[in-house]
């Protein structure tokens, strides 16, 4: 089947002459062709989907779920474009801000964890749109490293994906003459109605990497705007889906699917691939929510059989499930409970390797819930 996916132009530049792609605009055509397997493939992700984004059932506090949840995928989206921040550096930043200057990945990591709670927040007033698509960006490249590469404006400018220049490059999206249209054509289809929310979704995404329409960023918000589709289309009701775990394990092949859409319009591969991992991170999430519930339950029965000292050991410990990074100060702040008496809880904690003490310090000493911690940063490790 022969597919219209766009055109190449010819771009003569000073010393050098390149082609630039303009893809087509969606939806495909010919359209998708909707195997038995592309429609199971598609019926099994939303069933995962809706599974994860009803995990508020079993979870005692929702919002401490996606808290973490959402700090993990900033670190995942950041590490795909090459930072090395952990989880447990970003939580001690988060923790005491003015401690020390922040690294420039901290400041990516931090940013977009700031663009991930703006747009959540601006769905409830605002349709998503170029408009909205640009102010997520702004959030996104506010400080460090990108904040010299026109945060909140579309690109003026010809850019490239790998290689030194446009010649040399893996490949170049379209000339800046040409992105206002693409971008338009694109919100269009982001307004539309469609069958299917997910195959949406996929459309979207590589539609929009391949527009490519920022100076820097493309990649994190182009991940973003799954999550904030999904939820704008109603296929969820949190921000629960953040396929860059999936995509980080999968790199090269993500990379290379993006390029046959291009190529040969191979936009069934592309799909079957974004809909496994659709499915493979819902699972995940869900499996991680089950997880974390049982190392409550189970660290909650060994404080249960402390005796008298039990009370102030569970109040520690609730504040540990939203606070896994702490400090002294902030359990007293938190419990009500007098410094002495969180001091001693804490040695208690610590003995019965709950916790344990990550500062190294004699002062200001943080302390870590290391299961809990432990379970929700697999995968998180630096590329």
């Amino acid at each position: 089947m022969k597919r219209n996916t766009g055109t190449y132009r010819e771009i003569v530049a000073p010393g050098e002459s390149y082609k630039a792609f303009i893809p087509a605009p969606l939806p495909p055509q010919p359209g998708i062709q909707l195997s038995h397997e592309l429609l199971q493939l598609s019926n099994d992700a939303a069933l995962a989907l809706g599974r994860l984004d009803g995990i508020s059932g079993i979870l005692p506090e929702m919002s401490i779920f996606l808290y973490f949840y959402i700090r993990k995928e900033a670190l995942m989206s950041a590490q795909i474009e090459g930072t090395q921040s952990s989880l447990s550096e970003l939580l001690l930043f988060e923790e005491n801000p003015g401690n020390k200057a922040p690294s420039e990945d901290i400041i990516e990591v931090s940013n977009y964890i700031a663009a991930i709670n703006y747009g959540i927040e601006r769905l409830q007033s605002f349709p998503l749109s170029l408009r909205f698509i640009r102010e997520l960006h702004g959030k996104m490249l506010a400080s460090g490293r990108g904040s010299r590469k026109e945060p909140g404006e579309f690109r003026r400018s010809q850019n490239w994906i790998g290689g030194t220049r446009p010649g040399n490059a893996n490949y170049v999206p379209p000339p800046a003459a040409e992105l206002m249209k693409c971008m338009g054509e694109l919100e269009l289809f982001m307004q539309s109605k469609h069958d299917s929310v997910l195959i949406k979704a996929a459309l979207i995404h590589a539609q929009f990497e391949s527009i490519h329409p920022f100076l820097d960023g493309n990649g994190r918000i182009g991940r973003l705007l799954i999550t904030l589709f999904l939820m704008a289309s109603g296929a969820t009701t949190q921000p629960v889906l953040y396929l860059s775990l999936y995509l980080k394990a999968n790199r090269a092949r993500y990379y290379e699917l993006l390029q046959e859409v291009r190529i040969h319009g191979d936009w069934e591969a592309w799909i079957r691939f974004f809909l496994r991992g659709v499915q493979e991170v819902a699972l995940s999430g869900i499996s991680t929510a089950s997880r974390l519930l049982e190392i409550a339950r189970e660290d909650a029965e060994i404080l249960k059989s402390q005796g008298r000292r039990s009370g102030s050991l569970l109040r520690l410990h609730s504040v540990l499930q939203r606070f896994p990074l702490t400090s002294a100060r902030q359990l007293c702040d938190e419990t009500l409970l007098s410094l002495p008496t969180v001091n001693n809880s804490l040695e208690v904690l610590c003995s019965l390797n709950i916790i344990g003490e990550h500062s190294g310090q004699l002062r200001n000493r943080m302390f870590r819930y290391d299961r809990y911690i432990d379970t929700i940063s697999e995968g998180t490790e630096p590329l």
